[in-house]
């Protein structure tokens, strides 16, 4: 038996017990930081059974956790992280937030999702589709640093930092000139 990395163990441990939000009636909304997003195959509600389309190829979903300030009163343990499971008219919805925002979807990305209402019935005896608006901002690389608990590093050393600047200075600097000084003096990230 092979060990399996951390990342594995990691993501095995943040993929359940998560609350799902919920999109009861039109205009609910659901907000909050990305803290957790993985790509996972869809499950029949009542079986567990995984989902597959009429080819054979699975059928699949993102699942995103977002930290969010709704609580429920009757819980005290409620912490308010939320899982989000896009797919369908939300995972379209979403592709174009990405778009607008000229981003991808990052850890500490503040996710907003709302459900506007009802499309139209496709067949008798199903649900109308729900409809979704989807609000996305990037990350800034705080707020990356604080969901990974790392805190950016200075060079230790004098030889590392760029020429022309004393270690007052480059401590003084904002992290994204801190980063794109290395980039240009192949230094390892700060």
């Amino acid at each position: 038996m092979s060990a399996q990395p951390l990342e594995d163990a990691n993501e095995f441990l943040l993929s359940g017990g998560v609350r799902p939000a919920k999109f009861e009636m039109a205009c609910a909304a659901v907000s909050g930081k990305v803290i957790h997003a993985e790509k996972q195959q869809q499950r029949e509600i009542d079986s567990g059974k995984v989902k597959y389309w009429e080819d054979g190829t699975p059928r699949m979903q993102i699942v995103v956790h977002l930290q969010t300030s709704q609580r429920d009163p009757d819980d005290p343990d409620d912490d308010g992280m939320r899982a989000v499971y896009i797919r369908g008219n939300m995972l379209t919805a979403l592709r174009g937030a990405l778009r607008k925002a000229h981003a991808k979807l990052e850890l500490g990305g503040v996710l907003t999702v709302t459900y506007t209402g009802d499309g139209e019935r496709k067949a008798a005896g199903f649900n109308p589709p729900k409809l979704y608006a989807v609000d996305y901002s990037p990350p800034s690389p705080t707020a990356v640093n604080d969901i990974l608990g790392e805190t950016p590093d200075t060079p230790a050393e004098p030889d590392k930092l760029p020429p022309g600047i004393t270690a007052e200075q480059w401590a003084e600097l904002p992290q994204p000139a801190k980063e794109a000084l290395a980039k240009m003096r192949n230094l390892p990230p700060f």
